[in-house]
């Protein structure tokens, strides 16, 4: 269990290569004993930016403050705070922050990341089965 203000917890510069005035605050990870996932809110100053990648496993974020948009291949998609996005696994993307105020917003990542993209056979012949068939 655990119960704090996020402003109690460490407010730690993002190292990643190609960031710029972004920060982490680790809220619920696993030196909290969370068996599942972690809470993270970033914050980026005006100007600021996550670096731009991809990963195998999906982001769940929640706008809590400041302008911004997620930036991706296929474009600019901009948010405002009480806007929830979600990235897909292997969607290369970045975060930037569109406004004159710190962007603050939540990201929920899994702890157990996937190794790498696995696809399903789609075919219920190829694995023994037939549909009750």
């Amino acid at each position: 269990m655990k119960l704090k203000h996020y402003s109690d917890v460490l407010l730690e510069e993002v190292t990643m290569e190609g960031a710029k005035n972004a920060k982490i605050r680790w809220l619920i990870s696993e030196k909290d004993k969370a068996p599942n996932f972690a809470m993270r809110m970033f914050e980026l100053e005006p100007g600021g930016f996550t670096p731009y990648h991809s990963h195998s496993w999906e982001h769940e974020n929640f706008i809590v403050e400041g302008e911004g948009a997620l930036v991706t291949e296929d474009g600019e998609l901009p948010f405002k705070p009480g806007d929830v996005i979600f990235v897909d696994p292997f969607m290369k993307h970045n975060y930037k922050n569109m406004g004159d105020t710190t962007l603050k917003f939540l990201c929920l990542v899994p702890l157990d990341k996937p190794a790498k993209q696995v696809k399903k056979n789609v075919n219920p012949f190829a694995a023994g089965k037939a549909n009750n068939c």
